[in-house]
């Protein structure tokens, strides 16, 4: 199968997050940005966290300016996800500006040390854990009591290359993507009764600073043929950051309710198609991280 032929704009009715209030993080740049972006043009009120306040405060207003409803509101906030105290006040601060808070999206991940395990920063391996890790669960146990009184909510969790596959020389983004995409499946079976819906997205590869981090890593750290498909990536454009805003959208609105615990790529997956599947995907471990038998892969050796 080749690029979804559905257009972008075609996969949520305008208005899909009308009346929703969303908490977006790592929201100034990137995937992110584009995915804040996309929820305040679908109506959504949202508040933006990020770790630099020059450009977050940009995003803001840029997003504020996009603002169409008397409801809506756009607030934004500085802060570091993987610290305890700062989650558990900004889910706060969120609460009291957007009455409506029902999503939580968090975006926020850097690539954290390129290059082979035994060479690289074991300071800088641990602060990508803490980051891409740490943080999306952080902001979870901030958010899932308030989901859970109020009997609703999304959490949307990115995974990331290493999370399905080895990423050699990625070993700090590989690991904490992969971790990230099982705590989303636990999630889900702990909050099911709750009526809230935690699930991942596969971006693609996108064209964002962790790309620029892999080209002035270079080949030698990163690895050549990784680096060559990166210098491809970047010649071809990479995968449209409006798959995974899309994606996140139909994540975050009414049409995706009772559809838990999966990891979805914004590129390969029919996942506009699932509403009308969800009875079977609920029964099924279609879109989970799992372990491969030989008897499900007949021919490579008898299983006696």
């Amino acid at each position: 199968m080749g690029w979804r032929e559905v257009p972008t704009e075609s996969r949520s009715g305008p208005g899909a997050l009308l009346g929703r209030a969303a908490i977006v993080t790592g929201a100034s740049q990137g995937l992110g940005r584009a995915i804040a972006e996309r929820f305040v043009r679908e109506g959504a009120s949202v508040f933006l966290i990020a770790r630099g306040e020059t450009a977050l405060r940009a995003a803001e207003n840029e997003l504020r300016g996009l603002v169409t409803e008397p409801s809506q509101v756009v607030h934004g906030a500085p802060g570091d996800v993987a610290d305890p105290g700062t989650c558990a006040t900004l889910v706060e601060r969120a609460a009291q500006l957007m009455p409506g808070l029902c999503v939580l999206v968090n975006s926020a991940g850097v690539y954290g040390p390129i290059g082979r395990l035994e060479d690289v920063s074991w300071e800088v391996w641990v602060e990508a854990i803490r980051i891409n890790l740490l943080g999306t669960v952080l902001m979870c146990r901030a958010v899932i009591p308030r989901f859970r009184a109020q009997g609703y909510g999304k959490i949307i969790t990115l995974s990331g290359g290493g999370a399905t596959a080895p990423l050699p020389r990625f070993s700090a983004y590989a690991a904490s993507k992969a971790a990230v995409v099982r705590v989303t499946e636990t999630l889900a079976e702990e909050l099911r009764e709750a009526q809230v819906d935690v699930n991942a997205i596969a971006p693609g590869a996108l064209n964002t600073r962790l790309l620029d981090q892999v080209l002035a890593a270079g080949p030698e750290a990163a690895g050549r043929e990784f680096y060559e498909r990166t210098l491809r990536q970047q010649r071809d454009g990479g995968t449209p950051l409006a798959e995974g805003a899309a994606l996140a959208v139909f994540l975050a609105s009414a049409a995706s309710d009772g559809i838990t615990g999966r990891l979805l790529s914004a590129v390969w997956d029919e996942w506009d198609r699932l509403p009308e599947r969800r009875a079977r995907l609920a029964g099924s471990d279609v879109y989970t991280l799992r372990r491969i038998t030989p008897d499900d892969r007949p021919g490579v050796w008898t299983v006696r």
